[in-house]
């Protein structure tokens, strides 16, 4: 399986609401006993909207992904500029 980032899921923080479950768009987040995972990570889009629904600060994204083209000058040109 290829690895891709996935949102980071702190269950010692979580309170088992199940707003992440609710909003996840891609429908990639399942409710455990244990709380809630990433149960269907081809499904995860990476919409960060775990993150801003989590009213504990328990999911976080840890990459930020960043759109842009050459003409731009956005950071991912320059990026590409020191390979």
């Amino acid at each position: 399986m290829d690895t891709w980032a996935l949102p980071n899921i702190d269950l010692q923080r979580c309170t088992r609401c199940g707003d992440c479950v609710e909003h996840c768009l891609a429908q990639a987040v399942d409710m455990t006993a244990d709380g809630p995972r990433i149960a269907r990570p081809e499904d995860c889009t990476y919409c960060t909207e775990c993150e801003a629904v989590c009213p504990e600060g328990a999911i976080t994204c840890g990459y930020e992904i960043v759109w842009g083209d050459v003409a731009s000058g956005t950071p991912q040109d320059k990026m590409k500029e020191s390979n």
